[in-house]
């Protein structure tokens, strides 16, 4: 696992369901999790960490799979390879909201703000779906779930929309 914010910590607490040995990598001596992640990771005794090291390249093994990593000591620019069967990058998470700014209610993570329970924003007949609203689960399976959401709203925004422009021609 490559990261030393909450998202990297819990997900090396997760592998070790899967693994008797994980292996956090951090480019710093101390990491950015809450103490509390923290405190889980160091007591557990199927996780070490590497500290003060970036990843400079996934390796391949005889066989094409992952064999190893590249890692540059960050204090002092030392290569070294380090065995791996897998690796996971959990360095981050930014929602691409920039363009939206001004323009929709943005919490203070970057997340668009929608109605609980639907990808409708605070103007009518904009609708977010996925990354952008999404803070929680930040999964594919998700993204297009709210995406699907999003979509079927967006459509029945635009028949009602359709709809009472009929009606008001009809009247008139």
């Amino acid at each position: 696992m490559i990261g030393g914010g909450n998202t990297a910590v819990e997900e090396a607490l997760y592998l070790t369901n899967h693994s008797d040995d994980v292996t956090l990598i951090h480019r710093r001596d101390s990491l950015r999790a809450e103490k509390i992640l923290q405190d889980r990771l160091f007591a557990n005794p199927k996780i070490s960490v590497l500290w003060n090291k970036t990843v400079k390249s996934f390796d391949a093994g005889e066989d094409g799979t992952l064999g190893s990593l590249t890692l540059v000591d960050t204090q002092t620019g030392e290569k070294s390879s380090f065995a791996a069967q897998g690796g996971f990058v959990a360095i981050g998470h930014a929602p691409s909201t920039e363009l939206f700014k001004d323009k929709l209610p943005i919490d203070g993570g970057g997340y668009l703000i929608v109605e609980p329970g639907t990808p409708k924003t605070a103007i009518p007949g904009v609708f977010a779906c996925g990354d952008v609203m999404d803070h929680t689960y930040r999964q594919a399976v998700t993204a297009a779930g709210t995406g699907c959401m999003a979509a079927l709203d967006a459509e029945r925004y635009l028949a009602e929309k359709e709809f009472a422009e009929r009606a008001k021609e009809a009247a008139e």
